[in-house]
């Protein structure tokens, strides 16, 4: 017991003269990710549609090899071409 307390004191008196290491975190921009010339740069796009819409959509995208993403990128073309935005 007494050498736990001898070394639980040396350690309390080492900590008190030791000046504190902060270390030096080095920081560098970000560098931003390009589009390549085959893709255009893509933005998350996120809502909440009827469940059953939603079944329709995976169920076609099974049937006609098209993914759910490709679906809807092509419903809102076509609605913006459809409205005369483009």
């Amino acid at each position: 017991m007494d050498d736990y307390k001898r070394k639980l004191g040396s350690l309390a008196e080492k900590i008190k003269k030791e000046t504190p290491q902060t270390p030096i975190q080095q920081v560098l921009p970000v560098k931003p990710m390009l589009a390549s010339t085959t893709d255009l740069a893509e933005v998350r796009f996120n809502n909440w549609i009827p469940r059953d819409l939603k079944r329709k959509i995976k169920a076609y995208g099974v049937q006609h090899d098209i993914t759910q993403k490709g679906i809807t990128i092509r419903a809102l073309q076509d609605f913006l071409k459809n409205n005369g935005q483009n």
